[in-house]
């Protein structure tokens, strides 16, 4: 509870730099821009920054503009992965998009991808750490935009993804802007190269078992948490870790029922929720929370050389996100 109360202390000085920055004309385009920010987000990466920071004895004065410029990124990828997978909801509200319409939308994108380099240029930094910000976070967008395509390409392909496919499409579509953060975060207090590395490889591997449960409780969470239905992303054919393991793990009729609810928006209810009873049969939640707990492991490893509330913090975050419930 405490660690929880941290984050959220953290995330309402980050909304209030934030805000400060996500300010223009026409009011509109700001409003779109601001939308999904407003409306939901435990801002997990600017704690990362800010974490990553102190824990090399930095000021969170310091990390704040990167801390803001990271969650804007975060945001920009949010917008345009809505456009691009045409959804309707997110936290709750409707997508920019559908609320803005999508000139609007893809506008109020840009204006975030924009504003995020802005907040680090326009910020009291060195220059120095200011241009090595810039060019870890231009890297790292890259990086999300790669593995958008590699999980659009794999989405068009028929046949099953391997586990390092997935591995390797996760590592840049998500765990990208984890890494980043953490290696921000240590840019803002240090040019040691050992101690920017540390930081960056745990929050990778973070990202990654970040990525891995959230697939685990997209195949079958609780809809009262998810805001989904159950099974949703059996439904939607995602080629995600869970899924892969059902499949190649069922044999006959139970194999044929997870098949039939995987990427049909028409199934019934009964069905799918067949489908996704097998899937829990097969001890696939047992399998996936290893993987997870595997890259955790390599996570903490990354910051075996430090101390302090900052480390307990990170490590905290790290607890959280590999034991969350389904």
């Amino acid at each position: 509870m405490k660690k929880t109360r941290r984050i959220e202390k953290n995330a309402e000085i980050v909304n209030r730099h934030l805000f400060s920055k996500l300010k223009g004309n026409p009011k509109k385009l700001y409003d779109a821009a601001g939308h999904l920010i407003i409306h939901g987000g435990k801002r997990l990466r600017p704690f990362m920054v800010i974490q990553s920071c102190q824990i090399l004895n930095g000021k969170t004065s310091d990390a704040m503009p990167a801390a803001s410029a990271v969650e804007m990124i975060h945001n920009f990828t949010l917008v345009h992965d809505d456009i691009m997978d045409n959804d309707e909801m997110r936290h709750g509200v409707p997508t920019v998009h559908k609320k803005f319409g999508v000139p609007i939308a893809i506008l109020a994108g840009d204006v975030l991808f924009s504003k995020a380099y802005q907040t680090i240029t326009d910020s009291k930094l060195s220059p120095d750490t200011t241009a090595r910000l810039v060019s870890r976070m231009a890297r790292a967008c890259v990086d999300v935009c790669e593995g958008q395509l590699l999980d659009v390409k794999m989405a068009e392909e028929k046949r099953m993804p391997s586990q390092e496919d997935y591995v390797t499409m996760i590592g840049k579509k998500t765990a990208a802007l984890f890494d980043v953060s953490c290696a921000m975060g240590a840019i803002c207090a240090t040019n040691k190269t050992k101690d920017i590395s540390n930081l960056s490889s745990f929050g990778r591997n973070l990202g990654i078992a970040f990525q891995i449960t959230d697939d685990l409780i997209g195949v079958m969470g609780d809809s009262k948490i998810t805001k989904k239905p159950v099974g949703n992303d059996l439904r939607e054919g995602k080629k995600s870790l869970p899924i892969l393991m059902a499949i190649r793990a069922a044999k006959g009729r139970e194999k044929e029922t997870i098949l039939k609810a995987f990427g049909n928006p028409g199934i019934s209810r009964r069905d799918l929720d067949k489908a996704v009873g097998i899937v829990r049969s097969l001890g696939i939640e047992e399998s996936v929370r290893r993987q997870a707990l595997k890259y955790a492991s390599k996570a903490e490893k990354s910051l075996s050389t430090y101390a302090g509330s900052a480390k307990d913090d990170l490590i905290a975050l790290l607890d959280f996100v590999v034991r969350r419930s389904v």
